[in-house]
């Protein structure tokens, strides 16, 4: 699922992926696949995320509408 909070909150700071990426310590190509969401990042890359982002783990990562299976129930 697309990160678009993680996306429009790096947009709100003016950053670029390179940028991001420079500031957290990875490629380009990891903050573009965390956007995508075609990769799930450690919690120690999130939160370096977070950080540089202003934001809380809820604030960028936490999916809104996760249903319930009926075992959490």
């Amino acid at each position: 699922m697309k990160n678009l909070k993680l996306k429009s909150a790096r947009a709100a700071k003016d950053l670029s992926q390179q940028q991001l990426a420079e500031i957290v310590g990875v490629s380009r190509q990891t903050i573009n696949a965390i956007e995508k969401g075609d990769y799930n990042p450690t919690i120690r890359l999130c939160l370096s995320i977070c950080y540089a982002l202003d934001k809380s783990l809820d604030e960028l990562f936490w999916e809104e509408n996760i249903e319930k299976s009926p075992d959490t129930m």
